[in-house]
C-alpha cells in the first residue's frame, strides 16, 4: 500500500508564457510549466495560441487542482511534483487554521499551546492583524511530521510518468 500526500492550492497566478504560480496551503510556492505540459499531452496545446483561455485558470473547489472548463483541469499533485520551488521571504510560514487542518489539530490546541508556553509568541508564531502564522519548524518540533498522507493501494505502474500523463486524454 503506497501513501499519497493530497496537496491544496490556496492561490494562483498566470503568466503569458503559460506558466502557472501556486502557493500551497503549508505556504511553498511552485512555477510549473503548462507549455512543456502541451508537449507531452495534447489537450494541453490550446493555451499556446490562446491566452485568454489558459488567464482564466481557476483554484478547483476543495483547492485540489486547477481549472479552465469542463474538458480541461489539472491536479494540484501534478503541479507539486513537476513544478519548480520558488524561494521565497515567507517559506515556513503557516497559519493556524491551515496548519490545524496538516496536522489533524482543533485550532484551539495551538491557541492554549501559545498560552501555556509551549509554543512561544514572536520566535514561533505571530499575529498579523487578526491572524496567527506559526513556523512550520515549531510545528514539527511540537507536533512531528504531519500525518496527512492518505493510504491508497498501489497498483499503478505510473512512478515514471508525470500525473497529467496518466490521466485519460481530455479531447480527443
Amino acid at each position: 500500500m503506497a501513501k499519497y500526500v493530497f496537496h491544496i492550492i490556496r492561490s494562483l497566478s498566470t503568466s503569458k508564457d503559460l506558466n502557472l504560480v501556486a502557493q500551497f496551503d503549508d505556504g511553498t510556492i511552485k512555477r510549473y510549466s503548462v507549455y512543456k505540459l502541451s508537449e507531452r499531452n495534447k489537450a494541453f496545446c490550446v493555451f499556446r495560441n490562446n491566452y485568454n483561455l489558459f488567464s482564466k485558470a481557476k483554484i478547483d473547489a476543495g483547492g485540489y487542482g486547477v481549472v479552465w472548463n469542463e474538458n480541461l483541469d489539472l491536479s494540484a499533485n501534478e503541479i507539486w511534483a513537476n513544478g519548480e520551488l520558488i524561494e521565497n521571504t515567507f517559506d515556513g510560514l503557516i497559519s493556524f487554521s491551515d496548519a490545524s487542518r496538516i496536522w489533524n489539530l482543533n485550532e484551539s490546541t495551538l491557541r492554549k499551546a501559545l498560552n501555556y508556553g509551549k509554543i512561544k509568541a514572536g520566535l514561533d508564531c505571530c499575529k498579523y492583524g487578526k491572524q496567527w502564522v506559526i513556523t512550520s519548524e515549531a510545528m514539527i518540533r511540537e507536533y512531528g511530521i504531519p500525518n496527512y498522507q492518505i493510504n491508497v493501494d498501489d497498483d499503478f505502474s505510473w512512478n515514471d510518468r508525470a500525473v497529467a500523463e496518466k490521466e485519460p486524454p481530455y479531447l480527443k
